[in-house]
C-alpha cells in the first residue's frame, strides 16, 4: 500500500507569534518534506529548506510531534530501537537519523535520499511525529564525546513541523 506524508517546517516565530515564556528565536528557515513508501520498503525522503547558512545541517525525526513549546517540546530523536546515534548509512542510529542536507550560498538546500528504517505505517511510523533541520552539521555519532552519540552534536533546531499523512495523487 502506497502511503504519502508530508512535513512543512517554520521557525518558531512564525508559528507561536504570541507572547511564551520561551525564547524566540527568529531563523527565517523555512522547508517542505514529502515522503513517499515504496513497495521495496523504502521510503523516498525530498525537500528543501530555505534561510539556511551555507554548509551541513542536520536532518532528524523527533519523538513527538507536540509543538506546544516549539523545539522544547518534541523530544529525542525518534529511536525506538533503542540504538546510538549515526548517520543514516549506519548499521547503528536512530530510525529518526537522516545525516546532514547541505545548503548552498544562497542558503538554499535541496535533496532527496532513501531510507530503509523510516516507516510510514505500524507501530515504527514517522507520521504525527516532528522533523527538525538543526543549526549545526551532524558528526553521524563519529565526535569524540558522549552527546555524539545521542544528538550528533548538531545544536539546536531552526525550523520543525509535525508530519502528517497526505493524499496520494495520480502521477
Amino acid at each position: 500500500m502506497e502511503i504519502k506524508a508530508v512535513c512543512i517546517l517554520k521557525d518558531q516565530h512564525d508559528m507561536y507569534p504570541y507572547p511564551h515564556d520561551l525564547p524566540d528565536p527568529v531563523s527565517g528557515v523555512n522547508g517542505i518534506v514529502v515522503f513517499e513508501s515504496h513497495a521495496n520498503g523504502q521510503v523516498l525522503i525530498k525537500g528543501s529548506f530555505t534561510g539556511l547558512t551555507r554548509g551541513k545541517h542536520g536532518l532528524h525525526v523527533c519523538t513527538f510531534g507536540n509543538l506546544f513549546n516549539g523545539y522544547h517540546s518534541i523530544g529525542p530523536h525518534f529511536n525506538p530501537r533503542k540504538k546510538f546515534h549515526g548517520g543514516q548509512h549506519d548499521k547503528e542510529r536512530h530510525v529518526g537519523d537522516l545525516g546532514n542536507v547541505e545548503a548552498n550560498e544562497e542558503g538554499v538546500a535541496e535533496f532527496q535520499i532513501e531510507d530503509h528504517l523510516i516507516s510510514l505505517s505500524g507501530t515504527e511510523s514517522v507520521i504525527g511525529r516532528a522533523m527538525v533541520i538543526q543549526a549545526e552539521e551532524d558528526d553521524l555519532g563519529k565526535g569524540e564525546n558522549e552527546e555524539s552519540l545521542i544528538t550528533g552534536n548538531a545544536a539546536t533546531g531552526l525550523a520543525w513541523g509535525v508530519i502528517g499523512i497526505a493524499e496520494i495523487t495520480a502521477s
